[in-house]
């Protein structure tokens, strides 16, 4: 194909996310901003999801423009017109969680079915060829492998997107490199709309990198998620399909694997594989002094060097897939021991061995979390939700919190507790700009420092949850009675705990 179109596509990319975004950004209404700011978010102010609407139009007016104007016959049409309606009813999955939280379990089953009914429709892997030098037929492993890797990839850029710029700029240069794979293989369709994305991703950024005014949320990341595994699926059917799959891998193993080990560590301390931490990388060099910028162009560096590898996985056709990915661990390893990230990444093994202690900790406050979030449908003041909440911090084996709203500052402390010399201690800023903070402290005779840093942050995200059901139920602000004076307690010996939780002398 001429590079005339390509560029086109790009240019109408680009400009619709230009023209659309500062639209969404002055019309966005208050029932489509963040309900409330997550716990685990690093952005200070409250900020649009709304963004991937402008990327699912630049996708669906490019799309049928490639649909209309360079046509497919035969099953290559059909398989054209596939992509384009799932992947935007992914993207309408999606949009619909940003509106009105799904729960982790419907949007799974959601993603699941759209991609079954991709897959159903022709969008699978059918043989296994090129790499082995022969071909091997995949019969019904084929589908359910399609069906896992196209939900996997929908959540990958899901999973990643904690930090400004971060899923957008990795995406974008996965699209980059689908549009090089979809150029060897001339394919119009998968080729324009990687394309388009280019360009949308590259307006996208204008207004998404550090600090972000807008986020793709949800919707904008299952479509872009499944969009990219759809056109490696179907630019394996070109070529080998190894090839053509493991290049998006390799482009992507840094969220790979960072997602891994979360989901393995969530996993082994019986929490939610899918629920938001502080653990991803982001977070890790946020909590070492970097800045969002910094951050984001370190992790875009890495990135970099492993898309030149999946540029070289693809035009080896495989061949040196076992070459780059020794280097590949190389590395990582190299950049876990000079961000210092090694003791978190490989952690894995000491998880392990506390897991099942662990386990019950967690469990339990995890059901003391929903108990809280359900009074606080009851609770006529938050007065009232304090006083609950004094109770599960005790349940938790904390033996102080304090928490400052909007000036006005409470404080529990559990009676009758004997000065210990040394007291774990963890302060969260809840709000992003130091408006609501809230701080613990604990025994370090009772519990230890991995056990307390779960405890506080479950703790924490606790408050972040019923208040947010508080004032979504009441209506009013999430604000103490003014007038009472800010209780004060003695400065404590304090044991360092994660980067996760400040900790103070």
């Amino acid at each position: 194909m001429e590079y005339l179109p390509i560029f086109l596509a790009a240019v109408a990319g680009l400009l619709i996310t230009l023209a659309a975004i500062p639209f969404i950004i002055r019309r966005t209404a208050a029932g489509t901003m963040e309900l409330h700011r997550s716990f685990h978010h690093t952005h200070k102010q409250p900020v649009s999801r709304l963004g991937g609407v402008a990327l699912a139009l630049a996708f669906a007016l490019v799309g049928l423009v490639a649909l209309l104007l360079f046509p497919q016959a035969g099953s290559e049409a059909r398989l054209h017109w596939v992509i384009y309606s799932t992947a935007l009813a992914m993207f309408g999955l999606g949009l619909w969680d940003d509106l009105k939280p799904l729960g982790a379990r419907k949007k799974l089953l959601g993603q699941v079915l759209i991609s079954g009914v991709a897959c159903a429709l022709g969008l699978r892997i059918g043989a296994v060829s090129g790499v082995f030098g022969g071909s091997y037929d995949l019969e019904w492993l084929g589908p359910v492998l399609s069906v896992i890797w196209l939900v996997a990839l929908t959540n990958l850029i899901n999973l990643i997107d904690g930090i400004d710029g971060l899923a957008g700029g990795i995406a974008l240069m996965l699209m980059g490199l689908l549009v090089y794979v979809g150029h060897s293989w001339q394919l119009a369709f998968p080729l324009l709309c990687a394309a388009g994305m280019v360009g949308a991703l590259a307006g996208f950024l204008r207004f998404n990198f550090p600090p972000a005014k807008i986020y793709m949320g949800d919707g904008g990341a299952y479509f872009l998620g499944f969009l990219i595994g759809a056109l490696s699926l179907i630019n394996s059917h070109k070529g080998s399909v190894m090839a053509a799959l493991l290049a998006p891998l390799f482009a992507l193993a840094l969220p790979v694997l960072d997602v891994t080990l979360a989901i393995l560590r969530r996993g082994l301390k019986g929490l939610p594989l899918f629920r938001a931490d502080r653990s991803h990388l982001h977070h890790r060099l946020l909590s070492s002094g970097f800045t969002r910028t910094r951050a984001v162009l370190v992790l875009y560096g890495i990135s970099v060097v492993f898309l030149l590898m999946a540029f070289g996985v693809f035009w080896s056709q495989g061949r040196l897939v076992p070459i780059f990915f020794g280097f590949a661990c190389l590395l990582l390893l190299l950049a876990a021991r000079s961000f210092s990230f090694s003791r978190n990444w490989f952690s894995v093994g000491r998880v392990l061995g506390n897991s099942l202690e662990m386990r019950r900790e967690i469990q339990y406050a995890l059901a003391l979390s929903h108990w809280l979030e359900l009074e606080a449908q009851r609770s006529g003041s938050l007065e009232t939700l304090w006083r609950e909440y004094t109770f599960l911090t005790g349940k938790l084996g904390l033996t102080q919190v304090r928490l400052r709203v909007a000036g006005e500052e409470r404080l529990w402390q559990r009676e009758n507790q004997p000065q210990s010399e040394k007291r774990l201690r963890g302060e969260f800023d809840l709000a992003g700009d130091g408006s609501t903070r809230v701080s613990f402290e604990a025994d370090a005779d009772e519990m230890t420092p991995q056990l307390f840093e779960h405890m506080a942050e479950l703790a924490a995200e606790a408050w972040v949850k019923a208040a947010t059901r508080w004032r979504v139920e009441t209506g009013q602000p999430v604000r103490f009675t003014p007038g009472l004076e800010a209780a004060r307690s003695e400065p404590a010996q304090t044991v360092a705990v994660a980067s996760s939780v400040t900790t103070s002398r």
